[in-house]
């Protein structure tokens, strides 16, 4: 078995391109062996800011020998009168054999020409260089570039390339306008500390060499030196290392050989929010701060004059390095400390005319227009919430206020600068002028959650807020008919839908969204009356293209809203495909304005599914249920009859089986409406399933009736039982979406 080494040099690579460039050979190299037939018994990756490199372990030295059966054509079109065909030929000619190798065999689809071929494997070298320009030129990233004349593009240009079969040499090139790049074994070491070529004997010794020449190959070993090097710094001054996920993914691709490097800046600059200061340090220098120890929160408590930089050059000069970095931070933090005094000469209320130089969009006017829009639809919801929630003028009038501030801080100096401090400097500005604390907690909720991960609003005018902005920004930009399509999505609506929802439920927040979207795109057609929503195909199940612009603009967000949630629903709540489309319909327009309508119903309904569905309850439903819709769909009751008394005629009941089913579904009937009013399903399920026994005897007792009797009024009488049975059922969900287990 043989050892095998990649390594490709180049230029300095952005830190992203080689974090993903890894990943892709991680899935990529596995398969392609595979695909020729070559197993590997270890396939390892590396990569720092001059190299990719992949080291393949346990490779055979040639392809196993292959057999393969290969159907041909039809025994009567590759023979006639017993002689072999043109198409006979031409199959063993293609196939290499003679038509005396042919076998014929029969299958069902007649009988065939079959053959069986033996292929000898090829060494394995020999595969490997027609992969390895593959592997290098088909790894996908942002803004390649081409380098010399030539046409071939890379993230940075390739200088060497290192290609080891063993101790041996595979040869590789690769042309570049006449520039060749041709595979040996001389890598290069650290830029600094080994500025010279280094001679790696066999591929098997590839990482120690490279480390004797202070490069740390391995991106996992960089990643632990680092964090034991940061938390040893910041020891070193009695703090404790702020290390973010994302900080320290991307400086492990940023150094070779990491030196963590301490540096100081004035305590006077601990006066800044805590936020300015690691803002700074994280997102523009990609230092780590340090904070108090004990303290798990910068936030909360604050932080050290001290930063800690990951250096790639000589640890020797740590000291010279250190005070580089504290003239580069002084200097940023002096700015944030002027634009800080400086924003808080005026009031956050008085930056709101300067939101009319700012363009939310070009059709769509001025961020000043948007903040007023924001606001009118925080009004909307806070009037659907101020009954259920006994909601007070404090709370109301909170909400209002922070409706108009919220984007106040974008024309502040501090988030001219920071734009990731909007938000955040909305808050403490608005301490600054005097405004509510719940005013300024909800400026900085709004934005959230800014990622997937981030956590969602907790205060109520924060929650009311966000889902305001989110919003205005769904029903504008569809408006314009910019819809998204396949993965572009370059407005965030997908992420902005998911947001409004999640906000919803994670509150328990009782809002009617269908009423929301119909106000909102009723007030942005008639404030922008010129603008024509893009007419769309609607998909299955989607409602028709609207008559007027509002209504093909509200169907639009009403569709899109329901495709998040049912997204939702199964990703994050884990709710089963088919009970997802029980409660929110596939082409059923009842389920799906009921979900628009009252979305934690929904949420509560499709989760008691589930729970149904895990405790073995929803089997005994579904034949129960099931059973009796499908015959009731031969009736002409409709959906939403729920009262026996106005659909059944007691004179009409003949049989003992079909009374005790009437009687039952009278009982029922109470018991489903406090079901429905107080969102507690069990109680209908609990009768639900009392009732299975009557429909077995309905349909298979001693005392069963013939439900189509010739009889008109017995046959509608008995259908109209059954499809009252259908529409107590529906209140939950529509079973006959749900899938047998």
């Amino acid at each position: 078995m043989a050892t095998f080494l990649l390594e490709v040099g180049t230029e300095e690579l952005p830190a992203q391109f080689v974090a993903s460039a890894l990943q892709q050979w991680r899935s990529r190299i596995p398969a392609d062996l595979k695909a020729h037939f070559l197993e590997a018994d270890q396939i390892e990756v590396f990569g720092t800011p001059r190299r990719l490199a992949v080291l393949i372990q346990g490779l055979p030295d040639q392809q196993p020998q292959r057999e393969e059966e290969i159907k041909g054509p039809p025994a009567q079109a590759a023979f006639k009168n017993g002689q072999p065909t043109p198409a006979a030929l031409g199959f063993a000619r293609k196939q290499g054999v003679e038509v005396s190798d042919f076998e014929l065999r029969p299958t069902d689809k007649g009988e065939f020409v079959f053959v069986r071929k033996v292929t000898e494997g090829r060494a394995t070298p020999e595969v490997l260089s027609e992969l390895i320009p593959q592997w290098i030129f088909g790894l996908e990233g942002k803004r390649f570039m081409r380098w010399a004349e030539g046409d071939l593009r890379f993230s940075r240009p390739v200088r060497w390339l290192v290609s080891l079969w063993n101790e041996a040499v595979l040869p590789l090139q690769l042309e570049n306008a006449g520039t060749l790049v041709k595979s040996d074994r001389l890598s290069w070491g650290h830029r600094v500390l080994h500025p010279d070529p280094v001679s790696i004997p066999t591929a098997a010794a590839y990482a120690e060499t490279l480390g004797s020449a202070y490069v740390q190959v391995d991106p996992d070993q960089r990643q632990a030196t680092i964090l034991k090097q940061v938390k040893s710094a910041a020891q070193s001054v009695r703090g404790q290392a702020e290390i973010p996920g994302d900080l320290l993914s991307e400086v492990v691709f940023l150094v070779e050989w990491p030196t963590a490097v301490v540096g100081s800046f004035a305590a006077e600059f601990l006066e800044l929010p805590p936020e300015v200061v690691t803002t700074e340090m994280v997102s523009h220098q990609r230092y780590f701060p340090v904070r108090p120890v004990g303290q798990s929160s910068v936030q909360d408590h604050g932080l050290l004059p001290y930063f800690i930089t990951i250096s790639n050059g000589d640890p020797g000069k740590s000291d010279v390095i250190a005070a580089g970095n504290e003239r580069v931070i002084r200097a940023r933090l002096s700015d944030g400390q002027f634009f800080f005094k400086a924003d808080q000469a005026i009031a956050l209320a008085d930056y709101l005319p300067k939101l009319e130089t700012v363009t939310f969009q070009a059709d769509l006017g001025s961020v000043r227009a948007k903040a007023d829009r924001i606001q009118q639809n925080a009004q909307m919801i806070t009037q659907q919430l101020t009954q259920p929630l006994s909601l007070d003028a404090k709370t109301i009038a909170s909400i209002d206020r922070a409706a108009l501030l919220c984007k106040a801080d974008l024309v502040t100096q501090m988030v001219g600068e920071f734009p990731e401090l909007q938000g955040i400097m909305g808050e403490k500005y608005a301490i600054a002028s005097g405004e509510p604390e719940a005013v300024a907690t909800a400026i900085a909720e709004h934005y959230h959650p800014r990622t997937a991960e981030d956590s969602l609003p907790q205060s109520l005018p924060g929650q009311v807020v966000a889902i305001s902005d989110r919003l205005d920004t769904l029903v504008c930009i569809f408006g314009l008919g910019m819809l998204p399509t396949g993965s572009s999505d370059p407005f965030a609506l997908r992420r902005a839908a998911n947001a409004v929802l999640n906000i919803i439920w994670s509150a328990q927040l009782p809002l009617n969204l269908k009423q929301l979207l119909q106000s909102a795109t009723a007030r942005f057609t008639q404030t922008f009356h010129t603008l024509t929503p893009q007419r769309v195909a609607s998909k299955p199940g989607a409602s028709q293209t609207g008559s007027s612009p509002q209504d093909t603009l509200q169907i639009q967000l009403q569709d899109f809203f329901l495709q998040r949630i049912r997204t939702l629903l199964q990703e994050e709540h884990h709710i089963d495909y088919d009970l997802v489309s029980a409660v929110l319909g596939e082409t059923d327009p009842d389920y799906t304005q009921r979900a628009l309508e009252d979305l934690l119903d929904l949420l509560t309904r499709a989760q008691f599914l589930q729970q149904l569905r895990a405790d073995g309850t929803l089997g005994t439903l579904y034949e129960t249920i099931n059973r009796a819709t499908r015959l009731a769909k031969q009736g002409s009751l409709d959906t939403h009859t729920l009262d026996p008394a106005a659909a059944i005629d007691p004179a009409h009941l003949q049989q003992a089986s079909e009374k005790a089913l009437y009687h039952e579904i009278v009982a029922l009937l109470p018991q489903t409406q406090r079901a429905s009013q107080a969102r507690d399903y069990a109680l209908l399920v609990q009768e639900l399933v009392a009732i299975a026994p009557r429909v077995s005897d309905f349909f298979d007792g001693a005392d069963s009736v013939l439900v189509m009797a010739e009889d008109p009024n017995l046959r509608q009488n008995r259908l109209n039982l059954l499809g009252l049975l259908r529409n107590h059922a529906r209140v939950l969900a529509d079973f006959g979406e749900v899938v047998k287990s």
